[in-house]
């Protein structure tokens, strides 16, 4: 039944502004309001053309403590290294092995970052 179906995944945040200055100027997204929404705040993340992620205001915002977003990279070192440059930190988990960089060790290749709001995105390379 919903096989077909055009489903989109959403998270929340606790300040729309600063979500679309980090994903426009930071992580280089395209980001825009959503058509006929405007008053309720939403933003899309344009990943591809035919994919995109919700972004919702929530007034009583508490961040995820899991990842809400994957980045699939080719190059995760290129990667980390340039959002490094760009002021994102990169966070370490209790059971995984890290390099220098915060990039996990093993396969996949991870890297975690948290946007504003403090939800976790996360880097992977397989």
């Amino acid at each position: 039944m919903l096989d077909s179906s055009r489903a989109f995944s959403s998270f929340a945040v606790d300040d729309t502004a600063a979500a679309q200055r980090f994903y426009t100027e930071t992580l280089d997204i395209t980001v825009t309001g959503v058509a006929g929404m405007e008053e309720f705040g939403l933003l899309s993340l344009r990943l591809a053309p035919d994919r995109a992620v919700l972004v919702y205001p929530k007034p009583d915002f508490v961040p995820a403590s899991y990842t809400v977003l994957h980045f699939p990279v080719d190059d995760i070192d290129k990667a980390v290294d340039e959002l490094a440059a760009r002021g994102v930190e990169f966070l370490r988990y209790d059971g995984f092995e890290h390099d220098a960089r915060g990039i996990a060790l093993g396969r996949p290749r991870n890297a975690w970052f948290t946007d504003p709001a403090g939800n976790v995105l996360g880097l992977v390379q397989d």
